[in-house]
């Protein structure tokens, strides 16, 4: 059987490669993903599954849960996409997760919406994070077909809107309260199997201050100067943070597994002038010994303490994530790490040192969870963002030869 399943990847993969340049050229940032759900929707109806819509709503902004870093989006009228495959009974359910947004083009990105093929790859945006993995979940399915596989337990895929800004369709899926027995969620991850993903909160603090010419020291309060004074308390605080979480032997290999990164600096508009305001913008990652509530509790604290007073600053969060945290030794694990050398590919288990989706089935939903895709998480969001056909290919022959494992397991 392996080598029918490698043969019908290969098979299957130039169909794979229009597919995924067909997707790529949907400018799909959050917000703008509804085109393309309509057409993921017509083509795997073409296939033997079953399509549902997962109908989003503008009243997702009031769950405790929403993300909105990128404001006033509208959920009226858009949806996620339900892809199921129905097996014969009596087998486990197995979960998949990918994403259909991504983030603006880079500067200077000529071919973000116009994919091209260069020596077996394929660049645009997108192109492995995430449509890479929709792609490979597509080339999944192609080649069930082909096999003319039943399986005993059901394959689900959740086809969803914003992960990028926060996961806010996976937040509606989560909202379902929809079980399976595993659940993979498909990120980049270079022959990796992530079972603990750090988490992570974007940041947003306005400062307060008092305008006045530069001649007048001592009548002006410069909120620039406030900004500057936070960015180095939250430094300071990052790296205490870091050291309190060197306990964790999948983040302990990697220097800082958990950054913080300030992304953006507004303030003032005259040279010779203290300003009265400025915004400050950025990400803090956390390991399993802190949980989002902590961070953003602490995080306060921090610009209590450091200096800072009430009046001078109103911190907010405006993506908030938790880390999601699975047994290494997992029996899931272990059947994924078999199949794959039965193939021929080696896969090690890891620890992502970025956020994603997981949290939400992992957590919320208690379902056992871990990352594993196509492609390199090194190259996404980069002007030069890319996937190797050959990626996707071994990374369906490991599912493939998971899936017909795993979905014939009593459950």
């Amino acid at each position: 059987m392996r080598t029918e399943i490698k043969k019908t990847v290969e098979k299957f993969l130039p169909e794979t490669q229009k597919f995924l340049c067909d997707i790529i050229r949907y400018p799909t940032t959050p917000g703008n993903e509804h085109e393309l759900m309509l057409f993921l929707e017509d083509t795997f109806k073409t296939m033997n599954v079953r399509t549902d819509r997962v109908p989003l709503s503008d009243d997702i902004t009031k769950d405790p849960d929403y993300c909105d870093p990128v404001p006033d989006i509208k959920y009226n009228g858009r949806f996620n996409l339900r892809v199921s495959r129905k097996g014969d009974g009596g087998g486990r359910k197995l979960m998949f997760n990918a994403h259909t947004d991504v983030v603006p083009a880079s500067e200077g990105m000529t071919h973000a919406w116009d994919p091209k093929l260069e020596d077996g790859r394929i660049y645009g945006r997108g192109a492995c994070d995430d449509k890479g993995q929709v792609a490979l979940f597509y080339l999944l399915m192609k080649s069930l077909d082909n096999l003319g596989i039943q399986l005993k337990g059901d394959l689900v895929a959740h086809l969803v809107n914003e992960e990028e800004n926060g996961g806010n369709g996976s937040l509606a899926m989560a909202r379902t309260g929809e079980k399976a027995d595993f659940c993979v969620v498909l990120e980049p991850t270079e022959n990796r199997l992530l079972t603990s993903i750090r988490g992570a909160v974007w940041f947003r603090v306005k400062f307060k201050g008092i305008a006045g010419h530069s001649g007048t020291a001592g009548q002006t309060k410069s909120a620039l100067l406030l900004a500057r004074n936070a960015i180095n308390i939250l430094e300071k605080y990052h790296e205490n943070l870091l050291k309190a979480s060197r306990s964790f032997k999948l983040f302990d290999i990697y220097p800082n597994p958990m950054p913080i990164t300030f992304g953006k600096l507004q303030a003032g508009n005259w040279p010779a002038a203290a300003p009265n305001q400025a915004l400050l913008e950025g990400v803090l990652g956390f390991l399993p010994n802190k949980t989002k509530e902590d961070i953003c509790s602490e995080m306060k604290e921090a610009l209590l303490n450091g200096g800072l007073a009430e009046e001078d600053f109103e911190l907010t969060f405006m993506y908030r994530h938790d880390c999601s945290v699975m047994d290494p030794e997992h029996e899931f694990v272990h059947i994924m790490l078999k199949n794959a050398a039965d193939a021929g590919y080696s896969l090690t288990v890891d620890g992502m040192t970025a956020s994603c989706d997981a949290w939400f089935y992992n957590n919320q939903l208690n379902i056992p969870t871990l990352v594993f895709g196509a492609g390199s998480l090194k190259v996404a969001h980069s002007i030069k963002e890319n996937i190797a056909l050959t990626d996707i290919a071994q990374a369906a022959e490991i599912l493939l030869n998971f899936i017909l494992e795993y979905c014939e397991r009593k459950k």
